[in-house]
């Protein structure tokens, strides 16, 4: 190795002392001298200086005193050649990209602005009640009612989407006390008009109160007169709405889909009270008001010797039978007693009957067959003898197609105590009211007798 070499050896490690970087750099010119000339300091020292300008500067003159030093031979004679350095591929620094962050970060933002738009006109549509359907729904409110408890009877019935929403709504405004009783709201009243009606007095502009009470057994179309008679509304609309529906009642999921064979579709579920109607209601807002009272009984607690159900159709499930069957027994029930004591007995004896289809494949109930005469067939829109013929027992199998009369609650518990008896006849004393029971027939037809007997020697006194 040259001696230029040793001396710019010894420069480029002075230089590259304090520096990781420039070490390398030195190393890789180190090498490169091996194939420079002695006479070419100058050139080396020169091209060494413009690589490394601040490591590489000396006095002016120091390369010429070095080179001619008469100690310069001495200083290195009797030192080995340093060993040769490999060279080293420069490391390049790897720049990390900020795109990708970038556009993950736009991503983000531009997906919850998106999903923030959507929630906000989405409430905003629902305060404002755009986009909802035109149902009108009966709200009962209770006796100290809180905002609260009527947004979430508002949410559960989905008249509103969001019980905090309108809970947020009501709070912004003066303080209003909830009248209690039965409203009429539809989902696509704005906020405003539900919480106006749900805190509105009734006035003399909403029309007089009218009480109508419809007795135990009373069928629909007289029902619908009488709602005529006292300006409530008119007959036929109320019927067409009462067998529509589709008012949300809970118990509406239980009937039955094909109701084909039915003269009156709802009949049996008009149920047996005394209701305060406003003349000139809506029809659909009277029949709600009936709809949610049947519901709200059949909801109710029922008991019997040996249990406790929460509700009737909890007893009536354990029956195995379907809401149509257990009204439709009761309708008959309510028909054939001759009073309340006597339901349980008569309602065992058109059971075992059920039950017993080979021996008696016919119910054999005279109220079925009025009803198809003196209801049915006066009143039906197109004539249909197969419709007429299906209600009347003694000549159809089984149950009628639907409910004859629409029974009291007394007829309905009648069927789910489900009084266990051997009993296969019954027959009644209509002018003293009894009932007799038999297991046979010829015990039936004895009774029978006995009561035709009682009429001739009691007989009737006319009015003069």
């Amino acid at each position: 190795m040259s001696d230029n070499k040793e001396i710019l050896n010894d420069i480029l490690n002075d230089a590259a002392e304090n520096d990781a970087e420039g070490l390398e750099n030195a190393l890789e010119t180190a090498d490169r001298l091996d194939e420079i000339e002695d006479n070419n300091f100058r050139q080396v020292y020169e091209e060494v200086s413009n690589e490394y300008p601040e490591e590489a500067e000396m006095p002016q003159g120091y390369y010429q005193q070095q080179y001619n030093s008469p100690q310069r031979d001495m200083r290195y004679a009797n030192q080995a050649p340093p060993p040769r350095r490999k060279k080293k591929k420069k490391k390049k620094k790897k720049q990390i990209s900020r795109l990708p962050g970038v556009l993950i970060l736009v991503t983000l933002i531009f997906g919850i602005s998106t999903i923030l738009s959507i929630v906000i006109i989405s409430y905003g549509k629902d305060m404002l009640g755009i986009g909802k359907n035109e149902d009108t729904h009966v709200i009962v409110i209770p006796e100290g009612a809180t905002t609260i408890e009527v947004a979430q009877m508002l949410f559960e019935d989905e008249i509103i989407k969001s019980a905090k929403a309108f809970e947020l709504f009501a709070s912004l405004g003066d303080e209003k006390a909830y009248v209690v009783g039965e409203h009429f709201v539809r989902p696509n009243m704005p906020y405003e008009a539900i919480l106006d009606e749900l805190t509105k007095v009734p006035t003399e502009e909403m029309g007089e109160t009218v009480e109508i009470t419809f007795r135990e057994g009373i069928t629909l179309i007289d029902a619908a007169n009488l709602l005529e008679m006292n300006h409530i509304c008119d007959a036929e609309d109320f019927i067409f709405y009462f067998n529509s529906g589709g008012f949300g009642i809970d118990f509406e999921e239980r009937l039955p889909s094909d109701s084909s064979v039915k003269f009156q579709k709802m009949e049996g579920y008009l149920f047996p009270d005394t209701y305060l109607f406003y003349e000139n209601s809506k029809p659909e807002e009277v029949c709600q008001k009936i709809y949610y009272n049947f519901d709200t009984k059949m909801n109710g607690e029922f008991s019997t010797s040996k249990k406790t159900y929460s509700t009737r159709y909890e007893r009536m499930e354990e029956l195995d039978l379907t809401l149509d069957e257990l009204i439709t027994i009761a309708s008959i029930v309510q028909m054939e007693a001759a009073n309340t004591k006597d339901m349980k007995d008569v309602a065992a004896v058109f059971r075992n009957r059920l039950d017993n289809p080979d021996i008696f494949p016919k119910l054999q109930s005279d109220p079925t067959s009025n009803y198809s005469n003196e209801t049915i067939r006066p009143n039906i829109e197109y004539y249909n003898q197969t419709i007429i013929d299906a209600y009347d027992t003694y000549k159809s199998a089984g149950l009628p197609p639907g409910a004859i009369s629409n029974p009291g609650i007394d007829a309905i518990d009648a069927v789910l105590t489900n009084k266990k008896t051997k009993n296969f006849y019954f027959i009644a004393n209509i002018r003293t009211n009894e009932t007799f029971f038999s297991e046979t027939l010829e015990e039936h037809e004895a009774k029978q007798a006995e009561i035709e007997q009682y009429y001739i020697d009691n007989p009737v006194e006319e009015e003069e």
